[in-house]
């Protein structure tokens, strides 16, 4: 096989002066669908004043320079820029990933496939051809370059992502006929990281915006991503307000889903067409263990095992005496708790409390008090709420006293929060598993009477700025009081009938380990609701992980990580000014 080989050692280009050399994929004369009008090149060499079209016709890569050895884990990450299948124009971020992941420790090579699309043919066949031949290109190099073959990732943007989804889910399609013995070797990848998808849907696939923004009966995923048995596991980004669809990214996610591939899903309120959370991708590769090895575990009540230090604690009753509704005796007491930072930076309050099938919850467990440490430390009120459990029988819901708890929770807070310097239109719940159920019912049914007043305080609303929502549980059909029975995944697994989601629905954020039996999908599905009503919501999904996933985690994991993204969200929204 002929390969052209331009050595850039003398060659400073703005992708980054580490380049070392490119490398052609196709041999003279063998490359598929040839036209004219066709170049492979960056749009920064591409505008140059002296840049010669009929030099650049060919697909190349462009290998960079290798990390330092006391660094390389033996893997290599292919870089492939969007453009709309008319150029290869992500110069800054070829650049940005290539100095993150070769500090990582990967080998990085940039793919420059052929654009603009091609006549006559699919718009992304060219480029599809040009994907796989330059996967089985950097296969046969890796024991030359150090690194394993089947520890090949890609990282990509809007229709780079697009043709990253054709690479990740359709391998066993053959894009072109064999030219020569590099045909021969697989061109699977070993997992992606997927910044944006263009054209996922049936309603962009023909290279458009989606016209009817993914939504629809008769509007679906893509057909041309096959998803067959060398599917790759991947971690999905895509902002909120994107004109190419965040349900491409939601619709990859649940098939995968479908398939038992451990999978992230990253969105992201208020965001366009962008490259967003590489450290959430990070995070993912560590969690699989792409990286290396997965690091010992920590318990989180270890990280966070003190507060003494960080606020001042003033503990009263929900329920006036005797005026408690639906009062059950083997029910304990509700109550709450104020938790004021010695150090108040912002007037908003979160109120936090924990999950436990309804049957228990604990103020002070794991899912409250590392939270209420970390927020107070930051400079930020919590309220923290002890509701009543067990579940009340009789004729009662499971939910229904804790969601009357709440209600009235978040009026009390409400009607104290200005004499405590705080702002009684900044408040925001948060609760985990059968309290993020209830988190629900707080965020999108506070128009819905829980009780009947008991005293003038219930004339205040119980509406609230935000939620936020840690693995909820019991919000789909399929898993209305056990883990989900489908997982979620399927279309007859439709949200929970006691949401109301009222005009006074508020913005969230969910966090939900991947493979927790209450499924994900509870998180995904109540996202995409609020997106269909105008509300822009916050998403993370966690690779591997079950339920209380964050008990204990790895450093460098999301899961580990996980608190920050709580604080990223408030201060995107501008909750914790």
């Amino acid at each position: 096989m002929k390969r052209i080989i331009i050595c850039l050692f003398a060659l400073a280009l703005a992708v980054g002066a580490a380049a070392q050399e490119r490398e052609a994929i196709w041999p003279e004369g063998r490359m598929p669908h040839r036209q004219d009008h066709q170049i492979a090149a960056m749009t920064d060499e591409a505008g140059r004043a002296d840049f010669d079209a009929d030099r650049h016709r060919t697909a190349y890569l462009e290998w960079f320079e290798a990390p330092a050895k006391k660094s390389r884990n033996g893997g290599c990450m292919i870089l492939i820029s969007g453009g709309s299948y008319e150029c290869c124009c992500d110069v800054g971020l070829i650049k940005e990933w290539n100095e993150r992941f070769t500090e990582l420790g990967f080998q990085c090579v940039n793919f420059v496939y052929r654009t603009p699309r091609p006549v006559g043919l699919p718009i992304y066949q060219t480029a599809w051809e040009d994907g796989q031949r330059a996967v089985r290109m950097v296969r046969s190099e890796a024991k030359k370059r150090g690194f394993d073959p089947e520890k090949i990732g890609v990282i990509s943007m809007s229709a780079g992502s697009h043709l990253a989804l054709l690479l990740a889910t359709s391998s066993q399609t053959e894009a072109y006929e064999k030219v020569d013995r590099l045909d021969d070797l697989p061109c699977h990848i070993n997992w992606a990281i997927v910044n944006a998808p263009a054209y996922g849907t049936t309603d962009a696939e023909d290279g458009t915006p989606a016209r009817r923004q993914g939504y629809g009966s008769d509007v679906t995923l893509s057909k041309v991503f096959r998803f067959d048995g060398k599917t790759c596991p991947m971690s999905l980004h895509h902002g909120g307000t994107d004109i190419y669809a965040p349900q491409t990214s939601t619709l990859v996610y649940r098939q995968l889903r479908r398939m038992g591939i451990p999978a992230e899903l990253h969105l992201y309120p208020d965001k366009g067409h962008g490259a967003f959370g590489l450290e959430r991708g990070v995070e993912f590769m560590q969690q699989m263990g792409f990286i290396g090895e997965v690091g010992e575990e920590v318990a989180i009540m270890d990280v966070w095992a003190d507060d003494d230090d960080r606020a001042q604690h003033q503990k009263a009753d929900i329920w006036p005496e005797g005026k408690m509704p639906d009062a059950r005796e083997h029910q304990c007491s509700p109550y709450i708790e104020w938790h004021i930072p010695k150090n108040l930076k912002t007037k908003a309050i979160q109120i936090i409390y924990s999950g436990g099938s309804y049957e228990n919850n604990d103020p002070d467990g794991f899912e409250v008090a590392p939270a209420r440490r970390f927020l107070n430390e930051k400079g930020m009120t919590v309220v923290t709420m002890k509701y009543r459990t067990p579940r009340p029988g009789g004729d009662l819901a499971k939910h229904t006293t804790a969601w009357q708890d709440l209600q009235r929770a978040i009026r009390i807070v409400r009607s104290e929060a200005e004499a405590r310097g705080l702002d009684p239109d900044r408040i925001g719940i948060m609760g985990s598993s059968a309290g993020g159920h209830l988190t629900l019912m707080g965020v999108t049914s506070s128009r819905h009477q829980s009780y009947w007043p008991v005293d003038e305080l219930d004339k205040l609303p119980c509406n609230v700025q935000w939620g936020i929502g840690i693995y909820p549980a019991y919000a789909l059909t399929d898993g209305l009081e056990q883990p989900n029975a489908q997982g979620g995944n399927e279309d007859d697994a439709v949200l929970a009938p006691e949401f109301s989601f009222d005009l006074d629905t508020a913005p969230m954020l969910f966090i939900h380990g991947d493979a927790d039996g209450w499924a994900a999908m509870n998180s995904v599905k109540t996202w995409e609701k609020m997106l269909q009503m105008g509300i822009q919501s916050e998403l993370h999904t966690l690779a591997t992980r079950k339920h209380c996933f964050h008990l204990e985690s790895a450093p460098g994991t999301g899961s580990y990580t996980h608190l920050e993204r709580i604080w990223e969200f408030l201060t995107a929204k501008g909750f914790n000014r």
